[in-house]
């Protein structure tokens, strides 16, 4: 087995950024998820509820960020450093709030022009855990960015490739790997390998990682990552094979166990 793909989503809930090589992080991939939009509430706006984030362009830069969209000028945003932080959440329940920096006016005017709502764009200084301990057999730890759930998300080709073929029976197109916003992405391995992993150590390259879980998705991977027109599938095709105990599965949650730099091409290994 073998990394073929690495991405990156700076804002939660931009468009990816595609690399050659990351570093890891406890929290995740270096600059993966480290900002986030929120509402007046102090919640994560996510393409749930705001598809527009499609167009945001993003690139995490030393020291701060870029904004680009189509159709809206570029902003260059430093990381805050003096700011008073604010409790916001990923979600509207069931997660703990932490304190994000707020990037100011500027930041705030651009994000709240390209979703035409106000909101405002933070700075997770500080990746704190933001789930409660417990909820799940294999924990995230106390590090994790603005990610829903875990610090990073591992998908494979071949699962992928027998969705595409569920699809195709059902008389509808394929999606691609993009619909499902993994962080990482892995060859040679047969389909849905990934049930087998949960609970067990990897390697990726000389990084170690704990196969944490599997992925419950939801309503984002029925959106075009490309142009943000929402669909019904595959979420209707997975619940017809996917579904186990009320959760529709692809991909597989990873936490590090060690920092390093993992690159497209890096061998796989899955311990026993």
């Amino acid at each position: 087995m073998r990394l073929s793909a690495i991405h990156t989503y700076p804002v939660k809930g931009c468009h990816r950024l595609d690399h050659d090589g990351a570093e890891v992080r406890p929290w995740g991939l270096a600059g993966d998820r480290r900002w986030m939009i929120v509402d007046a509430d102090g919640v994560g706006v996510t393409q749930r509820e705001a598809t527009a984030l499609v167009a945001l362009r993003a690139v995490a830069r030393e020291g701060g960020l870029t904004l680009r969209a189509e159709g809206h000028p570029d902003l260059h945003v430093p990381e805050p450093v003096a700011a008073d932080p604010l409790p916001v959440r990923t979600f509207s329940n069931r997660v703990i709030p932490v304190p994000a920096l707020p990037a100011g006016p500027a930041a705030d005017d651009w994000v709240s022009a390209l979703l035409d709502r106000p909101a405002r764009l933070v700075f997770l200084d500080r990746p704190a855990r933001h789930i409660p301990a417990g909820d799940r057999e294999h924990d995230t730890g106390d590090q994790v960015s603005f990610a829903d759930a875990y610090p990073l998300l591992l998908a494979g080709t071949a699962s992928l490739a027998a969705l595409n073929g569920w699809l195709g029976e059902a008389g509808e197109e394929p999606v691609p790997m993009a619909r499902f916003r993994p962080n990482l992405v892995v060859d040679g391995a047969p389909a849905w390998a990934e049930d087998a992993w949960v609970g067990r150590p990897m390697s990726i390259g000389g990084v170690r990682f704990r196969a944490a879980g599997p992925c419950d998705r939801c309503v984002v991977t029925t959106i075009d990552q490309e142009t943000g027109v929402r669909g019904r599938e595959p979420l209707r095709t997975l619940a017809r094979h996917r579904n186990v105990g009320q959760k529709l599965l692809f991909g597989l949650h990873l936490v590090p166990e060690g920092a390093g730099r993992v690159t497209v091409g890096d061998p796989v290994t899955v311990d026993d």
